[in-house]
């Protein structure tokens, strides 16, 4: 094999020209003798590159040791330290997070989310009015709480119109809300129409008994009579004056008009000496014996509401007294403001204890059964869900997210969620949500730190050395 070499300049210096061959002989082994060791060089790491993972794996520090213990305190999350110590603020005795003290609650229970368990120490309890009470069985449903108007029964309502006109002489029911009696004296009035229709009857009763003693025929003098006292009671004169007016045989200057109902007058707009037009209503008359009680009934409640349903009322004026009615009818429109439904019940009232516009509690009392019930002041709202706090013992509370059925105001059926025997929170459970919030919120803070923290990078190689390139030139 002969090694070609570059043509000479063509002016070489004498020194190259004369060790030129021995030159070009040691470039020779030089580069063959590196050339040999970066092949094994490379062969090397490529092996040590393959055989890393295994070696770091088996070295590595943080799996072979367990995670150091952090210590926190119960009721400042936020006091967190690698050792057990107190709480600065408080006091308390830090306690170890570990997995069994960071979710002390029922393993079978399913979490809440946003929500952590929490451990309050007895003390704190104490401070803060925290409060317990079981989950009980017992009758639920049938009973329906809601506010009531008292109102006027509005077919008990009339109307004292006058049909003729005439001039006011007296007055006797002379204020508004004096009650009255069927058949009282309202007031009375000077009409020359009714005093012209009085001496028609009169005429008729005196040509029929004219007829009588001619021996003509009395039907004639009946057809009279008859049309002229059928032309006064239309006029609303009573009974007694056309029975007087046939007695007596005189008119009278002055009508009296009486109420038509018993019970209260409710408007007066008639005073002595004024001039009354045809279909004025100088009064208006209430019956009070009876009354309504206007209710509104939420739209997820209305399928419980019958007509005929019995139902109770109490009153602030009478708190010791509970009214006895039931439901009369159901508005057949649902009011798009506040989403409920107009129900209006009828209650008796002899004695005028319930007056119009007063203010009550009605409860609607339907067909219970049973089921497990818990205080209305457990449950938590949190917007999409329901929320209570179950006491597991030990000063530990956990979230418990429940369903709910039916409530009379005071408690509330709970149909999944908790058993009988549970006890919850009833007594500052809004700090104690306010509590597991901040818990849940730093918890979560935590592991986002930790997921987001980068990995150790291992320790770099060093660099590898590259040979130096052969040297095209040479002599001969």
């Amino acid at each position: 094999m002969s090694l070609e070499t570059p043509p000479l300049p063509p002016s070489p210096p004498p020194a190259r020209r004369r060790f030129g061959a021995a030159a070009l002989a040691a470039t020779a082994l030089a580069s063959a003798a590196l050339g040999g060791g970066a092949v094994h060089l490379l062969a090397h790491k490529e092996a040590h590159d393959a055989h890393a993972p295994a070696a770091t794996a088996s070295t590595s520090p943080a799996a072979s040791e367990p995670a150091a213990t952090k210590y926190q305190c119960p009721m400042h999350p936020s006091i967190v330290q690698d050792h057990p110590g107190k709480c600065p603020i408080c006091g308390m005795d830090l306690v170890a997070m570990t997995p069994a003290s960071a979710s002390p609650g029922d393993p079978g229970a399913p979490a809440v989310e946003g929500l952590a368990p929490v451990t309050i120490d007895p003390s704190r309890q104490q401070l803060i009015g925290l409060r317990t009470a079981p989950v009980t069985e017992g009758k639920v449903g049938g009973t329906w709480r809601t506010n009531g108007r008292v109102a006027m029964d509005e077919t008990r309502v009339r109307r004292v119109t006058l049909k003729v006109p005439a001039f006011v002489e007296r007055v006797y029911a002379d204020f508004t809300g004096k009650p009255v009696q069927r058949g009282e004296p309202l007031f009375s009035v000077y009409s020359p129409e009714l005093l012209a229709a009085q001496e028609e009857y009169l005429l008729a009763l005196r040509t029929r008994q004219a007829l009588g003693q001619a021996g003509g025929m009395a039907s004639d003098g009946d057809a009279l009579v008859s049309a002229a006292r059928r032309k006064l009671q239309l006029w609303d004169v009573p009974a007694a004056t056309l029975e007087r007016l046939a007695e007596t045989g005189e008119a009278t200057r002055s009508l009296t008009l009486v109420s038509p109902i018993s019970g209260v007058i409710t408007k007066k707009d008639v005073v002595e000496g004024a001039r009354l037009e045809v279909g004025a209503t100088p009064y208006e008359i209430v019956d009070l014996s009876r009354v309504w009680v206007l209710a509104d009934v939420y739209e997820s409640e209305l399928r419980h509401v019958k007509v005929g349903m019995p139902a109770t009322m109490q009153l602030k004026a009478f708190p010791n007294r509970v009214f006895a009615g039931k439901v009369a009818f159901l508005d057949p429109v649902l009011d798009p403001a506040t989403r409920t439904v107009k129900v209006r019940l009828e209650f008796p009232n002899p004695d005028g204890d319930l007056r119009p516009e007063m203010f009550g509690e009605v409860v609607l009392r339907g067909t219970t059964r049973e089921g497990l019930k818990i205080p209305s002041d457990a449950i938590v709202p949190t917007g999409t869900t329901q929320v209570v706090f179950v006491a597991l013992g030990e000063g530990r509370f956990q979230p418990r997210e429940v369903r709910l059925g039916e409530s009379d105001g005071k408690s509330v059926e709970v149909t999944s969620g908790l058993k009988a025997g549970d006890q919850v929170v009833t007594g500052a459970n809004f700090l104690v949500d306010s509590e597991s919030r901040l818990r849940a919120s730093l918890a979560a803070l935590a592991a986002s730190s930790s997921a987001s923290a980068p990995a150790a990078a291992p320790p770099a190689s060093p660099p590898a050395q590259t040979p130096p390139a052969a040297s095209g030139h040479g002599g001969h």
